[in-house]
């Protein structure tokens, strides 16, 4: 895989715009103040911010919804698109396990749904509490999950602003068994403010995106070294986006390589700098940045494979769903 030329890159984004799945397209309001000859445009409303891609045996992409209580959209293979569930209880990150049933990250409801990550057999309807509490105290809101080859899912959670006593308090990187049992594998100061993950396809290393918002904050790509247990160790550095907008999701292609969703087009209030280009960012195995493919609406959220070949990178951002042909197949991580 090599860098793209300026035309080719031009290409690219053409092919980006005309992949826009949803929602009306996917020019950026920054493309349309740049049209305006200079007169601001300012967003009103928005509708709908996408998130957690991921592809059934079918084709089929299930993504969230992040707006009020939520909801998981299904995009048929004929391009027709509808509702799967809502409420979805704040559903984020989503992914299928090796017997096609949606594992989702859900921030519950405020009241009587907590959160949680649950297993929805997407045939019959029927959704299992996989964890919703760690040594009895409760989660946060589960952000973003993966899955390793012996079938355990790795997940975030994150504190938000109002932490009660019934809750763990703390960042935290968890382990769910094939037997139910749940370990948390890293937590402060291991961990700042953990979101996107991917286990490498030979399951030796563990990739965690950091997102830290304030001047200073983690904004970077951890890696550990994740042993046959499954337990995580010896961290290092990927990659560092700091100053700019740190990753959100990514998920990892047959030869290791990550697809990272980072980056902004336009300021949003926080110490965040432009630096980041917004884009899926890809890089090797050894952290060299491969590839850069832009995406001009905000926000970029997440990234999965798909197809038949899984050669096609689905990615959310803002209220779009796009599609991106790849050179090299993909995995369902």
């Amino acid at each position: 895989m090599t860098h793209r030329t300026t035309p080719e890159r031009h290409s690219a984004i053409a092919a980006l715009a005309a992949a826009a799945l949803l929602f009306g397209g996917g020019v950026s309001a920054a493309l349309a103040q740049d049209g305006a000859a200079g007169r601001a445009v300012d967003v009103a409303a928005t509708i709908s911010f996408t998130e957690g891609p991921t592809v059934d045996a079918d084709g089929a992409v299930y993504f969230t919804d992040l707006r009020g209580a939520g909801r998981i959209l299904k995009m048929a293979p004929d391009g027709t698109v509808a509702t799967f569930r809502e409420p979805s209880y704040r559903a984020n990150g989503l992914i299928f396990d090796s017997e096609w049933r949606l594992l989702a990250c859900e921030g519950g409801n405020g009241d009587d749904v907590l959160p949680r990550i649950t297993r929805t057999n997407v045939e019959t309807g029927e959704v299992e509490v996989l964890a919703d509490q760690f040594e009895g105290r409760q989660l946060h809101q589960p952000n973003d999950l993966t899955i390793d080859g012996q079938g355990r899912v790795y997940f975030t959670d994150r504190p938000g602003a109002n932490v009660t006593p019934e809750q763990t308090g703390v960042h935290g990187v968890y382990r769910i068994d094939p037997d139910g049992s749940i370990a948390r594998i890293l937590t402060e100061p291991e961990v700042e403010r953990p979101n996107g993950l991917v286990v490498s396809p030979d399951d030796s290393t563990l990739y965690v995106i950091e997102t830290a918002q304030q001047e200073g904050g983690a904004r970077m790509i951890r890696a550990f070294d994740l042993a046959a247990d499954g337990t995580a160790s010896n961290m290092r550095v990927f990659h560092n986006f700091y100053p700019g907008r740190s990753g959100d999701g990514m998920t990892v292609d047959s030869e290791g390589n990550l697809y990272v969703a980072a980056g902004l087009n336009r300021l949003r209030g926080t110490s965040e700098t432009l630096d980041t280009v917004a884009g899926v960012h890809v890089f090797s195995p050894d952290g060299e940045l491969l590839e850069h493919i832009p995406i001009y609406e905000d926000t970029i959220t997440n990234v999965a494979f798909g197809g038949d070949d899984l050669r096609t990178l689905y990615v959310t951002a803002g209220k779009t769903l796009f599609r991106i042909r790849t050179d090299v197949t993909g995995t369902r991580r």
